[in-house]
């Protein structure tokens, strides 16, 4: 391919700032080496497999086009770099270190690209390329690795690549194989041995590191040590993705990975009753291998359903159960994953009473529920303020209990309650009747009778859409984004393709894979992610809350 029109392309297309740093000595089949813009070189790549590295003077019919890109190549590092800019301008020679140094710092600062030429056939540029990433890439020595001690999160350990160091790692991905869960971890600081024994520190379990491998794709080598910097996979500890692992028992965690909750679900159910064990085990470990994936049963129907982060990302663990497990699955329409909210502040006394013969139970309590603010982190928040032991302290995380126990499922349409502060102020207590089930019976009753006088909403999960797609269709692209309850938040030309960027429900965005694609000739592609949830128009509220009772009465018949 031609390397000026594939700088050209970086440039319209990535809009980066793309510089070309050698030149092809022939071109495609006849492809033998570079010409090295930086040091003046020929360099060929010699060998069955291009390992033996010549460097010579330049050939003379490329002298001149060499020195030619060679001064647009110093032009543009030059507006990265004053010292440069100034031996430009006297007509200096510019030291070979300069170089390497303007271009290390403009690549950290993700401001300019070098762009190098080669091939894979007989490795052909391929030492060249590894130099530069090398040279001018951050290393972990560029950057700080935070750790927070176990007992005070808010303490922060700074990590060192130092092979002598304590050893900390993190598993940051695990893999069913057929002998047994790989589990592959990065190395932050130390040493690993095979044959030692080391601390899970969310578990605080001692594992043993039976064998540690190398993966090479498919193909694995087994090593006896790994040390800081390295990636390798363990075998015979029994980790989830995200767990922090050292030396010591609670000497440190790493940060977790942010693990969105999930806004989409489907029932799955085996087409065969005796595939129900391979269903279970695929499902299981699926779960362990995705912290994004959820799978949770339907207690009234009995239905398995699985959750995640978009329909693609269901339709792919469906499909891997059909071919990985060999199981047939029944799979039925996708539900949106939505939550009801409080909108006004309502005042309780509540009190509960039974007596049936012996001892009986009472609790009687008195306080508000409170809208929480809508950029709140939090989904739920409980305070009390009880003076002069009204109702005792024992007695208070009974109340919190219940009450949490009612926003598992709304009066609505049976989705989880969010957004709700409860504030418990006063009660009273009996002697012999109150008890710890007592005051949770009695929150969870208040919280039934009180909640709709909160004038509760659906909200459902709005998804930030990243659609890109050429020009020409933009009229019908962002005419079907709005159709669909989109809000578009900002749409950038890149070449000759729009990018455009909205917020749209979910529950509109069911099949848009297949309607985009139709809409754009099959050229338009987009992605998806959670931001945030919010209030559904009142109209939709109503279609949603029948569709509910509906199924609710056809599975009570």
């Amino acid at each position: 391919s031609d390397p000026f029109r594939v700088v050209e392309q970086l440039r319209e297309k990535l809009d980066c700032d793309a510089v070309l740093y050698q030149l092809p000595i022939g071109e495609e089949h006849n492809f033998h080496g570079v010409v090295d813009l930086i040091t003046m070189e020929a360099v060929y790549f010699d060998g069955e497999k291009g390992e033996n590295v010549r460097r010579e003077e330049i050939p003379a019919d490329l002298q001149e086009a060499a020195q030619t890109q060679r001064q647009v190549m110093l032009e543009a590092l030059s507006m990265y770099s004053d010292e440069l800019m100034e031996l430009l301008l006297g007509e200096e020679d510019v030291p070979e270190e300069l170089v390497h140094r303007v271009t290390r710092d403009a690549v950290r600062q993700q401001e300019m690209t070098p762009v190098l030429i080669g091939t894979a056939y007989r490795n052909c540029g391929v030492q060249t390329l590894l130099d530069a990433v090398t040279r001018y890439l951050p290393s972990p020595l560029d950057r700080e690795i935070k750790a927070k001690q176990v007992d005070d999160e808010s303490q922060v350990m700074l990590l060192e690549p130092d092979p002598k160091k304590p050893f900390v790692g993190m598993a940051f991905k695990i893999v069913d194989d057929p002998y047994g869960q790989l589990t592959f971890m990065r190395i932050y600081q130390g040493t690993i041995k095979k044959g030692e024994t080391y601390f899970n520190q969310r578990t605080e379990r001692k594992e043993r590191f039976s064998r540690i491998v190398r993966m090479h794709a498919e193909d694995r080598e087994e090593i006896d040590t790994a040390t800081a910097g390295d990636i390798v996979a363990v075998m015979g500890i029994d980790a989830a993705s995200g767990d922090s692992y050292a030396e010591e028992r609670g000497y440190c965690t790493l940060e977790s990975m942010y693990v969105p909750d999930s806004v989409i679900k489907v029932a799955v159910t085996p087409a065969s009753r005796s595939d129900g064990d391979k269903l279970g085990k695929a499902l299981a470990r699926f779960r362990k291998e995705d912290p994004t994936f959820r799978v949770m049963t339907d207690h009234e129907t009995g239905e398995t359903i699985m959750a995640g982060m978009g329909e693609l990302h269901l339709e792919v663990y469906i499909e891997r159960i059909k071919r990985e497990y060999g199981v047939m699955v029944d799979v039925g329409a996708p539900k949106v994953s939505y939550r009801e909210a409080p909108t006004k502040a309502v005042e309780y006394n509540y009190k509960h009473k039974k007596q049936s013969g012996g001892s009986g139970q009472f609790a009687h309590i008195v306080g508000r529920f409170e809208p929480l603010p809508e950029d709140s982190e939090d989904t739920s928040v409980f305070e009390e303020n009880i003076v002069g032991g009204r109702v005792p302290k024992e007695y208070i995380p009974s109340v919190e209990k219940g009450f949490r126990q009612s926003l598992e499922k709304g009066p609505l349409a049976e989705f989880p309650i969010v957004g709700i502060k409860t504030i418990l102020e006063d009660g009273s207590y009996h002697d012999v009747d109150s008890s710890d089930m007592a005051f949770q019976t009695c929150a969870r009753g208040c919280f039934r009778e009180t909640f709709l006088k909160m004038k509760p909403v659906l909200l459902e999960p709005i998804m930030k859409v990243e659609i890109e797609f050429p020009t020409e269709f933009q009229g019908s692209v962002t005419g079907d984004v709005v159709s669909r309850r989109g809000m578009v938040v900002s749409t950038e030309q890149v070449g000759n393709a729009t990018v455009l960027i909205a917020e749209v429900p979910l529950a509109e965005l069911f099949g848009y894979s297949t309607d985009l694609r139709s809409q754009t000739q099959g050229q338009g592609t987009f992605s998806m992610e959670f931001a945030k949830y919010k209030k559904v128009p009142a109209s939709i509220q109503e279609d949603v809350i029948a569709e509910v009772k509906q199924k609710e009465l056809v599975g009570a018949k």
